[in-house]
């Protein structure tokens, strides 16, 4: 049996298609858009950085368009979501939980997230916070004793901080809800009363089977070396279940022309692969990701399959960045085509464009630069500005829009 053959191009669409990413949404966001787009992904990672919304809101705004942020808050309130460390701390549905309890049921491989020698140093404190929040219900990090500045000049983690992060890598406090973005945290066997590790939790050999198995869905298209980093397994070893997914008809093998190596078609792309093979499958959607969306956040698959070199400047000192603090992937019509460091001035309703660098060899033609306006003007909006200011951007774009313009 031949193997197919596909252009990047369309290996580019395939992977957007799995990832809500092919086309414009068609319709108004509504509140259960926000639990089926992270069941779509499998994972929405969690970052607190704030200069433009937080990351895992503009995940959501790139597939969803224009939403209500607390639909998120909501559904992790109403038990349809949980958190945990998954890719890194993420959102996850909740029907996953089975997924990560043997993550939970031995902190001790958590690395730098859970310390055995916190725990027996402080075992009596933190029995101690798990009894207060057993009598009293759910409660915050600031809820206990206000944080001291430590002789180095930083602010140090109060004790009771780290206890509910070590009694939340243990599985034994869950993530109630968010205030303010701020966890709650209540007792995991309040928040679950019908989970019983006796009967559900997988064992670890084939959580991972499934997380592989998973993330062959939530790539759409993939290489077996990109498989791990999604649930940042270790020791991977794919070559049977790669076998016994083929054997199912779970994925079918193909070539993508112009990039080395064997990949995999999911089977949920089935009826696109026809479109692919005939090189007629775009994507139409043009939106700045976060940082931290999974289309980009493996550095080695983005290099791969969008030849976008991103790595986030947010840690690098200032005199040694390239692009800017929180840089945004700009992703149009299938290419990712540059990067905008942006900065949302919320007391005086402005979205600023502090710069934009295209990728090498693009070009900001008149489809291109309406694309962008769009892109940018919708993005402002959702975030409540009343105009865009543009500073270092490409002068095709200011000459077309100007250096300000007003969001209707």
């Amino acid at each position: 049996m031949s193997v197919p053959v596909i252009s990047l191009t369309a290996a580019r669409a395939l992977h957007l298609a799995a990832q809500g990413l092919l086309a414009p949404a068609k319709r108004k966001a509504r509140a259960e858009d926000v639990p089926a787009a992270i069941q779509r992904m499998g994972l929405l990672q969690i970052d607190t950085i704030s200069v433009v919304a937080r990351s895992p809101y503009l995940v959501l705004f790139s597939r969803l368009g224009d939403y209500a942020p607390h639909w998120l808050e909501q559904a992790l309130a109403g038990r349809q979501l949980f958190e945990y460390w998954a890719h890194e701390a993420c959102f996850l549905p909740i029907e996953d939980f089975a997924l990560l309890r043997h993550r939970m049921l031995n902190p001790q491989k958590m690395g730098w997230k859970y310390s055995q020698a916190w725990v027996e140093e402080h075992q009596e404190a933190i029995d101690g916070v798990l009894h207060h929040i057993a009598a009293h219900g759910p409660q915050r990090s600031a809820d206990f004793n206000a944080q001291k500045k430590g002789s180095n000049g930083w602010w140090e983690w109060k004790p009771e901080k780290r206890h509910l992060e070590t009694l939340f890598t243990a599985g034994k406090l869950m993530v109630a809800e968010r205030r303010n973005f701020h966890r709650v945290y209540d007792l995991t066997e309040r928040l679950l009363p019908e989970w019983d590790d006796a009967r559900h939790a997988l064992s670890e050999e084939q959580a991972r089977w499934d997380m592989l198995a998973r993330t062959c869905r939530y790539l759409g298209i993939f290489k077996a070396e990109w498989l791990a980093d999604y649930y940042r397994l270790k020791r991977v070893t794919p070559k049977n279940l790669l076998r016994q997914l083929q054997q199912q008809g779970e994925i079918v093998p193909l070539k993508v022309a112009q990039l080395p190596g064997d990949f995999y078609l999911h089977h949920s792309l089935a009826e696109l692969l026809p479109l692919a093979e005939q090189n007629t499958l775009r994507s139409r959607v043009t939106t700045l990701l976060s940082p931290f969306d999974p289309v980009v956040w493996d550095r080695r698959r983005a290099l791969e399959l969008f030849n976008f070199d991103y790595r986030l400047e947010c840690y690098t000192p200032k005199p040694k960045r390239q692009y800017g603090y929180f840089t945004l992937p700009v992703l149009n019509r299938g290419e990712l085509i540059g990067r905008i460091d942006a900065k949302m001035h919320r007391r005086v309703g402005e979205f600023e464009v502090i710069s934009f660098h295209l990728e090498p060899d693009v070009r900001m033609g008149k489809q291109r630069c309406q694309d962008l306006f769009q892109a940018i003007s919708r993005m402002a909006q959702w975030h409540g500005a009343a105009q865009v200011r543009l500073k270092a951007v490409p002068e095709a774009l200011r000459a077309q829009y100007g250096e300000v313009w007003q969001l209707g």
